[in-house]
């Protein structure tokens, strides 16, 4: 496996990802303290100076995102966390999943994040240096994250794998289906690239069952090309009230600003 997200870093994904993440996390700190647990998690802060300049990603995702003066309030929320790490101003940093993550959480709030690769683990555990409720692990998410499961009550779940192993469609869902007889509570959210709908089509088929499910994509292009990714989604099992409403709002923005002619977003249910 070559993936490193460090090339895709800010691009209009992770846009949808983290703006839609924020939400959930703020929704379900209203009911209480939380646990949130990350399958994959990354090196937790990125430096669009490096590995990004290369994918041009970020330029076409959060550079753009940070140039609106007129942005919805979920988008806007994004917008202050990416301010809130380039203190100098500019778009030089920005904040993965467990940044954004340990940044929200409260004294009795937990993120536990995994990370398979040791030299990224190293990454994720400084950028968590100065939270002490958030902790970065070495290991494998898809293993690990059950057993960290059954220590909590109704944890919010994140599974993000690069999907360049033939198998991460089908441990994504298979992970959400064993997370869930955990704790029927559990909230998990998927992300997964679009780049064809038979392979999207396939994952979704394996949540068959698992209650409610919330599809949330967002197309740049037209899915004709399998070797680009067109868009992604976010799909959410066990999803709060409210999430439509709160994926609409983010969808729609990266689909309508963001994308090529022809791109949408849609929202619906399983």
């Amino acid at each position: 496996m070559n993936y490193r997200h460090s090339f895709h870093a800010g691009n209009f994904a992770d846009l949808v990802k983290h703006a839609l993440v924020l939400w959930l996390l703020a929704e379900r700190q209203q009911r209480g303290p939380v646990a949130v647990l990350d399958t994959h998690a990354g090196a937790g802060l990125y430096d669009l100076s490096g590995d990004a300049t290369r994918s041009r990603e970020a330029e076409a995702g959060v550079a753009r995102l940070m140039a609106e003066a007129d942005l919805p309030p979920l988008i806007a929320a994004l917008a202050d966390q990416v301010r809130a790490v380039n203190p100098d101003g500019g778009v030089r940093f920005y904040p993965g999943s467990p940044v954004l993550i340990a940044r929200a959480l409260r004294p009795d709030d937990r993120y536990l994040g995994f990370e398979l690769r040791d030299e990224v683990e190293v990454l994720l555990a400084e950028s968590l240096s100065g939270w002490p409720e958030a902790q970065g692990v070495a290991g494998d998410g898809f293993d690990m994250v059950l057993a960290a499961a059954a220590d909590v009550e109704a944890p919010l779940i994140l599974i993000d794998p690069p999907f360049e192993r033939p198998d991460d469609y089908v441990r994504s869902a298979e992970t959400a289906r064993a997370l869930l007889e955990v704790d029927p509570a559990a909230t998990v959210a998927i992300w997964t690239p679009l780049k064809d709908m038979e392979t999207f089509d396939g994952f979704l088929r394996r949540l068959s069952g698992l209650g409610l499910v919330l599809v949330a994509e967002t197309r740049l292009r037209p899915l004709t090309n399998p070797m680009k990714m067109n868009g992604c989604a976010m799909v959410v099992v066990n999803p709060p009230d409210g999430t439509g409403g709160a994926a609409g709002e983010i969808c729609d923005w990266v689909a309508d600003t963001l994308g090529e002619a022809g791109s949408r977003a849609e929202i619906w249910a399983l």
